[in-house]
């Protein structure tokens, strides 16, 4: 991996640390909830309805986020966010220490931090490209993607063990505890301030960036091959039903499974110093997606191996972090300051968005179908999906770095 943004740049050094610690606390808490959800109501459906909950806040204020971190300070912005995604995960842990905690509040308190969650991912990753050099932009976000999955690996396992020893709430406050490395993080670096050409936040300026991203057609080709894979190959709602009623593993499995696709992606993150000279990222987004498909229908038709499903998800998080790296290059490369945020919000709701509205399609399938199907149905129209965007978008193949869009 090429650490050269860690080692040269302090201030992404800086907000990569206080992101590495609280986003250990974050995954605890994503692992955790649906966990509970399927403790309360011992239902797939209802994890699917929380995906739909948290998708819902994600339309309505991704793309109002991207326009309002394009327009003022964006360490401030992220000052914020981070502070009202503390409080929400306190409220969770408040909810879960009660005998019977409303469900209903449960999906509240998850709409509010999925709707705060949709200004901050945007802004922080628009961030990245003002805290090092050009050169250096595919590698900050190949270290950014390190420590997600980092955190993505430890998080299931941590979650797993602090249901298993002390119960879900403490989960929560877990998370809560690790915002504070966050928030010194982006208390000790510089001010991100706008653009001079930035535009106040205005449906007219979020139009301004949609209008960006439809018009040049090698951005909007990599959200649509995101959403292919994401919305049929992502069985994440169905983990806690596969943990403890097909492999019969409990919340430790649970966690495993959870841990698995993570644990391939920070393998392929630590590998991934290559990523900066590929000339071509398009080839490489539609052979990993490729990748991803397979490694998702491998997985639901090796149910009778615990160990061999766990290694196909390995194997599916290493390609996803490879599509996600090269996608997320192209996008913030081919992409001026001035609008950075809004298209970045719009990336940010079709990498949010998309898991989403996978999880209530694996779920209603699995309601119908069962499990196992709709793992495997899912990873084989991902690869029909496939197909259809790379005959839908032929650019994405033949784009190299640099050269003007189609």
């Amino acid at each position: 991996m090429d650490l050269e943004p860690v080692k040269r740049d302090r201030d992404f050094r800086m907000l990569w640390l206080g992101q590495l610690v609280s986003g250990l606390g974050r995954q605890v808490t994503v692992v955790a909830l649906p966990f509970e959800l399927w403790q309360l109501t011992h239902s797939s459906l209802s994890i699917g309805l929380l995906a739909l909950v948290q998708l819902v806040p994600i339309l309505v204020f991704s793309l109002g986020g991207g326009a309002v971190a394009d327009a003022v300070d964006r360490r401030r912005l992220l000052i914020v966010t981070q502070a009202l995604l503390a409080a929400s995960s306190l409220c969770l842990a408040i909810l879960a220490y009660q005998p019977s905690p409303p469900i209903w509040a449960i999906y509240v308190v998850a709409f509010v931090a999925a709707g705060v969650g949709a200004v901050d991912q945007p802004t922080r990753s628009s961030a990245i490209p003002r805290l090092v050099p050009r050169e250096r932009v595919p590698a900050a976000i190949a270290v950014n993607w390190l420590s997600g999955q980092t955190v993505a690996v430890a998080g299931p396992v941590a979650a797993g063990l602090l249901i298993a020893v002390s119960g879900v709430a403490t989960a929560f406050a877990f998370d809560v505890a690790t915002f504070m490395a966050s928030l010194i993080a982006l208390l000790l670096i510089a001010p991100i301030p706008p653009h001079p050409e930035a535009t106040r936040p205005s449906l007219r300026s979020i139009a301004e960036g949609l209008r960006f991203a439809r018009g040049r057609r090698i951005v909007l080709a990599t959200f649509a091959i995101d959403l292919n894979a994401m919305i049929f190959g992502m069985p994440n709602s169905l983990m806690p039903q596969l943990a403890l009623t097909v492999f019969n593993t409990g919340a430790a499995g649970y966690g495993l499974l959870n841990a698995a696709p993570a644990l391939g992606a920070l393998v392929g993150a630590a590998f991934s110093g290559w990523v900066g000279g590929v000339r071509r990222p398009g080839r490489g987004v539609v052979l990993a997606v490729a990748g991803w498909g397979v490694a998702i229908a491998a997985f639901g038709l090796l149910t009778a191996s615990f160990p061999l499903a766990l290694l196909c998800l390995a194997f599916a998080g290493g390609a996803d972090v490879v599509s996600s790296v090269l996608r997320a290059s192209i996008v913030q490369l081919a992409t001026p300051d001035h609008i950075r945020g809004r298209v970045s919000s719009i990336n940010s709701l079709v990498v949010t968005g998309g898991p989403r509205l996978g999880d209530a399609e694996a779920a209603g399938v699995a309601a119908i179908a069962g499990p196992q199907f709709s793992v495997v149905s899912g990873g084989v129209l991902c690869l029909i999906g496939l197909l259809a965007v790379v005959r839908k978008f032929p650019e994405l193949l033949a784009y190299e770095h640099g050269s003007p869009d189609p």
